[in-house]
């Protein structure tokens, strides 16, 4: 007789859940060490099978040649005077010397700080002085971005001071700048000869380190968005990524057959946890495809590297699949893969299943500050399953959500999200009131989402806590409506926001990119919603347009579109009416 306890109901044979409350229970332990042991034994378990190639540089490197070119990093930066503890910066796009980095700094002891590709002066300067970097990786350039002149403008003093020994008003902390590439400039350190100053008691240094460094050691900083006020450090240890990244792994069924395309940015938890250590703690093969998104050189990396999964966020699928060239390409190989970083609209889950043969995509969930996972699908989750939720609790993780008087709601009912457990940041650095305000005093993360948990623990993210739209008393969530319009024929991508509204509070406003050639009305979008969703659901403003406002990582800033709406619509007066 099976016997459930009464927070419990059978069905099926299985227990349900009767309030919003989950926990990944698992089988398999927490991995207690750190990154670089976790990445010494891996390289030993596979050291002549693929773990790095990178397209775009020519870079084919084994797991043992590519401990050698980590090993050898990391004395480097031992012998540039750098202790365990202090912080180092890495500003740059996907390259093999960013996957060097990480794995150098986490076997040196040092902090990694990942500085956003597309930061600008003023966001630099802030982020360096705010964890008070010591050292500092950089690419010469990205796109339209000269990073050199960047620091330059910050620290002029570069040119007049010897490699390694910056002595600048604006950047008091950083001493050694250390440059990806381009031609040899005075004060600076070039990234092949860091290895080069190691001596023989800077790699047994490294070597005596193995035993000495913690898993509960802090080993990242990543920087929130910074939409409201400046941007947070989340603060994350080896325990944090390192967990995180492995049962990625393990819920991707990864084997050392594997082959990961990676076309995500390195500096966010999308691409060094998810991708990186995901791949590296299982044996697989990393493939970058070029130093930022092109659906083109993605679509080439999968044929050509045979490669069986692909990680991206939505807006990434969506151009990989309405690539004028996508049906010229064999994307057999394909199994498996994360969609994640922004809501997944479910028809476009579809289509990367039926036509990418990613029979096995799972969908994940999470933020930074978690590392990032909370929740995910499983390869052999039911498919309606895996297109209409962001799967169940993570394993070892913990998740409830709550009403606004901070109780666990029923299965079905909307609340907050909340996570607890291993993946939870130790804070943000140096912001010890911030860190109060999101996790509270029994060490719950509140992520500021709205989400749903069904009976079975499957949970489904309905919109963010701010993104509410409360249209004449009624609670509308952005996120239904869009999952509605994108089975209009002819719409490729939404976006559903709020905007000020005189008589309403608000009003509700969606952005359409249609697919290529089809044309379509106003009205004809308000038509096919008439008598299909309520009629307070039916955007009032709509607008045509060929792109979103995002963030480098593939986010749509709805923030953004909102602003211009109410810039366009002259709906000032109503925002503070």
């Amino acid at each position: 007789m099976l016997v459930v306890d009464d927070r419990f109901k059978l069905f099926k044979g299985e227990a349900m859940l009767t309030q919003s409350y989950a926990h990944g229970a698992s089988t398999k332990p927490l991995l207690g060490e750190t990154l670089g042991v976790n990445f010494d034994l891996a390289a030993e378990k596979w050291g002549e099978r693929d773990a790095l190639i990178v397209r775009h540089q020519n870079v084919r490197w084994t797991y043992s040649e590519l401990k050698n070119e980590v090993d050898d990093f990391a004395a480097g930066l031992l012998a540039l005077g750098l202790e365990p503890g202090d912080r180092i910066g890495i500003w740059s796009p996907n390259n093999s010397e960013w996957v060097v980095t990480q794995y150098a700094t986490a076997k040196a002891g040092l902090i990694l700080v990942n500085i956003n590709p597309a930061y600008r002066v003023a966001e630099l300067e802030y982020a360096l002085n705010k964890v008070t970097c010591k050292a500092l990786v950089l690419a010469t350039q990205f796109k339209s971005s000269d990073y050199m002149g960047m620091l330059k403008e910050i620290a002029p003093e570069i040119s007049l001071c010897e490699p390694g020994n910056l002595k600048s008003k604006r950047l008091p902390s950083l001493q050694a700048v250390i440059k990806i590439g381009g031609s040899i400039e005075r004060g600076f350190i070039e990234f092949q000869e860091v290895a080069a100053k190691a001596s023989e008691k800077d790699k047994d240094r490294i070597k005596d380190l193995t035993n000495i460094l913690q898993f509960d050691d802090p080993i990242n900083i990543q920087f929130t968005s910074g939409t409201t006020g400046f941007p947070k450090g989340a603060t994350l240890t080896h325990f944090n990524v390192l967990n995180n990244g492995y049962f990625t792994g393990e819920s991707l069924k990864f084997t050392s057959d594997d082959r990961l395309c990676v076309p995500v940015p390195l500096y966010h938890c999308f691409g060094m946890v998810l991708s990186n250590i995901a791949a590296l703690t299982h044996g697989a093969a990393l493939i970058y495809p070029d130093e930022a998104f092109d659906p083109l050189s993605v679509l080439e990396a999968v044929q050509e590297e045979k490669c069986t999964g692909l990680h991206g966020v939505p807006t990434m699928f969506i151009a990989e699949l309405e690539h004028p060239r996508f049906k010229e390409f064999d994307l057999s190989s394909l199994r498996t893969g994360i969609m994640a970083g922004s809501p997944c609209p479910i028809e476009i889950m579809r289509r990367v299943v039926d036509e990418m043969y990613c029979s096995e995509m799972i969908i994940a969930y999470g933020m930074t500050e978690t590392s990032p996972v909370i929740t995910s699908s499983e390869t052999d989750d039911p498919i309606e399953k895996q297109v209409s939720t962001v799967g169940r609790i993570f394993p070892h993780v913990e998740v409830k959500i709550i009403d606004e008087n901070g109780r666990i709601v029923a299965p079905g009912h909307t609340g907050e999200l909340l996570a607890r457990g291993y993946n939870v940041m130790q804070g943000y650095w140096d912001d010890i009131e911030k860190t109060e305000e999101s996790i509270d005093e029994a060490g719950w993360m509140h992520t500021g989402d709205l989400a749903t948990m069904d009976p079975e623990g499957f949970c489904n993210i309905v919109g963010r806590v701010k993104d509410m739209v409360i249209r004449g008393g009624e609670n509308i969530y952005p996120r239904e409506i869009e999952e509605y319009l994108y089975r209009h024929p002819n719409i490729s991508d939404v976006q559903v926001f709020g905007v000020p509204d005189v008589k309403f509070v608000e009003e509700l406003c969606a952005w359409i990119i249609l697919k290529p050639d089809p044309s379509c009305s106003e009205e004809e979008i308000r038509e096919f919603c008439r008598g299909q969703i309520a009629h307070y659901k039916i955007p009032r403003y709509i607008r045509f347009v060929k792109e979103y406002p995002m963030t480098i990582t593939g986010k749509v800033q709805k923030f953004a579109m909102r602003d211009k709406m109410i810039e366009e619509l002259d709906l000032n007066q109503a925002k503070t009416a």
